[in-house]
């Protein structure tokens, strides 16, 4: 007796399968732009959690991580490869979510597509509009004043501090963009994580993409092999004082750059992994650029 084996299914993650729901219940496919608004409008009205988050970008409202995703499940054959959003014929989802979310957004907004949807999205979140490239030609003058208010306006020199951990990837770019910060500096040694997103390509090429500067200066950084054993802020502190001594007094030429940097764009960040800036040496390269004779600037962690 034979016993027909069916190859088993790659699991998917909560995102994926937010991603697939959502295909289902509009038909099994969608176009680029109509799907981004669609997602954005589920996360923003439907969620308390949102799966996913936005950046402003060209034509509005746009999630790098569920693009990502769309990569993945189409190497899985969940989706069609295609620039549209097509949910594959040979794959069938098993149903995740218990409530009736995706059929409440449905019901609110499949008679918008198109330029409709966009309008309508221009409207009421102008801030996810404000890189847009065709909002001119969809909104009204008074509208078109809304989003370009939503724009940030900070524009004194200041120089910021940023990590990603506990970010998405679109939360850490929306914090950039928010305080109007136009060149970023990676003071990691290795620009990698496994995080996506944060890895020197990805990060480099995302910002380009959102006219903000990316460099990296890795003779900043601190060798993996420092940083092990770091379990309470005295072990941090301990770590710190012998970088502000050797590292960076041995770096001077590196500070040097990143000080010249910072006078010419006037607002940049520099980032590296950790939340708390009292766990990352970037609060050290900060407080002795803040000694120098001649430095005048805010300094900000955000």
């Amino acid at each position: 007796m034979y016993v027909m084996v069916y190859p088993k299914k790659p699991a998917l993650n909560y995102r994926q399968k937010t991603l697939l729901d959502l295909l289902e219940v509009f038909g099994g496919c969608l176009p680029c732009l109509d799907f981004q608004n669609y997602l954005f409008l589920y996360t923003q009205e439907f969620e308390k959690q949102p799966s996913f988050e936005f950046v402003p970008y060209k034509y509005g409202c746009f999630s790098f991580q569920s693009d990502a995703d769309k990569r993945r499940m189409v190497e899985i054959g969940a989706l069609v490869d295609a620039e549209d959003w097509c949910l594959s014929k040979n794959y069938v989802a098993d149903s995740f979510f218990v409530d009736d979310a995706f059929n409440n957004l449905y019901r609110k907004y499949s008679a918008l597509k198109g330029d409709d949807l966009l309008r309508d999205i221009y409207r009421r979140y102008p801030y996810y509009a404000i890189k847009s490239e065709i909002a001119a030609s969809l909104v009204s003058g008074e509208e078109l004043a809304k989003i370009k208010a939503a724009h940030p306006q900070a524009a004194e020199q200041c120089f910021f501090t940023i990590g990603y951990e506990g970010s998405s990837f679109e939360g850490y770019l929306n914090r950039l963009i928010k305080n109007n910060i136009r060149t970023l500096v990676d003071v990691r040694r290795n620009a990698f994580s496994h995080k996506y997103g944060f890895s020197q390509k990805t990060l480099s090429e995302t910002l380009a993409k959102l006219d903000i500067e990316y460099i990296h200066i890795p003779e900043l950084g601190i060798s993996s092999a420092q940083r092990q054993e770091l379990n309470i802020q005295a072990d941090y502190d301990r770590l710190f004082a012998s970088y502000e001594k050797n590292e960076l007094k041995e770096n001077q030429a590196a500070l040097n750059n990143l000080f010249e940097i910072f006078k010419n764009r006037k607002r940049i960040a520099i980032t590296c992994f950790e939340a708390d800036v009292h766990k990352c040496h970037r609060g050290r390269i900060a407080n002795v650029l803040s000694q120098r004779h001649d430095w005048q600037y805010d300094v900000r962690h955000i």
